[in-house]
């Protein structure tokens, strides 16, 4: 783990690009952001312009070309064909009625190539702002995806793990401390006066009125393990805000009650274990009884480590652990390497198993009767990645460089969860570079290959798109799935910030009732029984 960046002067030195100054006219003003292998264009719009046209040179020539025609405002020009470590100039041409206007000024650019940390800054900080640009205004909350249009879902799992990133943005300076507050302010605002049952949020909220819209026929009221995800995130940043005034006291204390108020007993349905779904309309029709190891191990800690609606431990033990064993526990050797826990036809499962649960849960030192969770997610990792080295079904791209099985988008259409043996020719981003945390410099091999390789096609205003087939790269198929999802953007910049400071494992950690919780369970922190203070 690597020590962490106090010092916020030097943070913003490794933040901010190479060069980045406005250039302007009087119809137009162009920004250019040099970083490590792209330059960032942004520009104001024109009145009647349909499109923009996007020069450049090599500074000190005189001639500009042609590099891309646009209708957006921003563009991401990725100039490695041009050489590295370079230098360039940049204006931007306006098309109305299909005619050229006047250029914008002459705008200044250079890139270089980036330190490992640069880059992970860079990533973690363009992803951000899927949650901080594109959240939907009224709410603050994250829409489900880019691709749906505007009124479609906010996603209160994506957000949960949103409402993160905005504590990684303030520790970074990339918003400021009261910019975030007052966004989580809205956040929670929104969730405290939305359509709840028994205290749970549903999968899915129309923003304009606050009610539920159905994730499917059955699936019309609480989501358990969605509103884990969002308990998971709002108990992180109740000890991060920690500050005495009245935005932050207020903050905390909303918190609080949005937690105490979640009815983790209800959701027992009169059993031991947990049960993922209850409808007004239709109960527990669907009965999904949470068991096996997969994403929801935050749901049962939370479920006992809440101060007013605790289950009973059996309910960890009998139901999560011991209703299905097969699912549970695996004990078989992949690779070489011994896996504790997982589905073992899939290897473990998708590699989303190792990242949900564990954005604010810390795994390092923790360890029950079941696993010792550090050695599970990194196994489950390293395996996850040798599966795809080795390839057996043959895709074309796969590769030490290029690995990583999950849920995502699949392309060209559709959405899975791609695991060994469950495999699809379908890598998605978020699969190795949430995983830095536990194998670090492979998930860099990903992030370098992606970026520096293929940036043109697979980064873009919000980071690393969703997903890839490099087997159809050079086909009339698109080979990249130009889509971005919250809840694959979200775990990119929380457990790349693990990986580098702890910052989100430290802060959730030091929520009392979560280290009651655990004790209450039997786990231990680096053989050592947890110690509530």
């Amino acid at each position: 783990m690597k020590k962490k960046i106090t010092s916020v002067f030097l943070t913003l030195l490794l933040m901010l690009p190479i060069a980045g100054a406005w250039a302007k006219t009087d119809h137009l003003k162009l920004k250019a952001e040099g970083y490590d292998s792209h330059v960032d264009l942004q520009w104001q719009a024109v009145k009647g312009a349909t499109a923009y046209q996007i020069f450049a040179r090599e500074e000190g020539q005189k001639e500009f070309t042609l590099r891309a025609k646009t209708a957006d405002l921003h563009y991401l020009d990725f100039v490695t064909d041009l050489g590295r470590n370079i230098a360039l100039d940049y204006k931007v041409t306006p098309v109305v009625n299909g005619h050229a206007l006047a250029s914008s000024a002459v705008a200044h650019a250079a890139i270089h190539d980036f330190s490992d940390d640069q880059l992970v800054n860079m990533v973690q900080q363009y992803t951000f702002r899927y949650f901080w640009d594109y959240a939907d205004a009224k709410t603050g909350l994250a829409w489900e995806r880019n691709s749906d249009p505007k009124d479609a879902a906010i996603a209160i799992g994506g957000s949960g793990f949103g409402v993160m990133t905005i504590v990684v943005a303030a520790e970074h300076g990339w918003i400021t401390r009261e910019q975030a507050v007052a966004r989580l302010t809205k956040i929670t605002h929104f969730l405290k006066n939305a359509e709840r049952y028994h205290g749970m949020w549903s999968h899915w909220y129309y923003a304009s009125n606050g009610k539920t819209k159905a994730f499917s026929k059955y699936d019309d009221g609480g989501d358990l393990v969605e509103s884990a995800f969002m308990a998971e995130g709002l108990l992180t940043v109740r000890q991060y805000f920690n500050k005495n005034n009245k935005s932050e006291t207020a903050l905390r204390n909303t918190i609080t009650d949005l937690w105490e108020g979640m009815d983790w007993q209800w959701y027992t349905n009169g059993q031991k274990g947990l049960t993922w779904h209850w409808s007004k309309k239709y109960g527990f029709k669907m009965n999904f009884v949470i068991h096996g190891y997969n994403e929801c191990l935050i749901a049962y800690i939370l479920a006992e480590s809440s101060p007013t609606h605790p289950i009973t431990k059996a309910g960890y033990n009998t139901v999560w652990a011991g209703r299905n064993s097969v699912t549970h526990r695996n004990g078989n050797i992949y690779y070489g390497m011994s896996l504790p826990l997982g589905n073992k036809e899939h290897m473990g499962g998708p590699l989303f198993f190792a990242h949900y649960s564990y954005q604010g849960l810390d795994p390092r030192g923790l360890r029950d009767q079941y696993a010792n969770y550090w050695e599970q997610n990194r196994r489950h990792t390293l395996i996850n990645r040798a599966y795809c080295i080795d390839n057996p079904r043959g895709y074309a791209g796969y590769g030490e460089n290029l690995w990583g099985l999950t849920a995502s988008d699949l392309v060209p259409n559709g959405y899975g969860a791609s695991a060994p043996n469950r495999d699809y020719g379908v890598i998605a981003p978020t699969a190795a570079l949430s995983s830095m945390p536990y194998a670090p410099a492979e998930s860099m091999k990903v992030l370098k290959n992606l970026y520096r390789n293929f940036g043109k096609d697979t980064f873009g205003k919000y980071g690393f798109y969703d997903a890839v087939k490099p087997a159809l790269r050079g086909t009339s198929t698109p080979w990249v799935r130009k889509n971005y999802l919250a809840i694959d953007q979200g775990p990119i910049v929380n457990m790349m910030e693990n990986y580098r400071s702890g910052l989100l494992w430290n802060n959730f950690m030091k929520n009392k009732e979560i280290l009651k919780g655990l004790q209450k369970l039997g786990f231990t922190r680096h053989g050592k029984t947890i110690a509530v203070q």
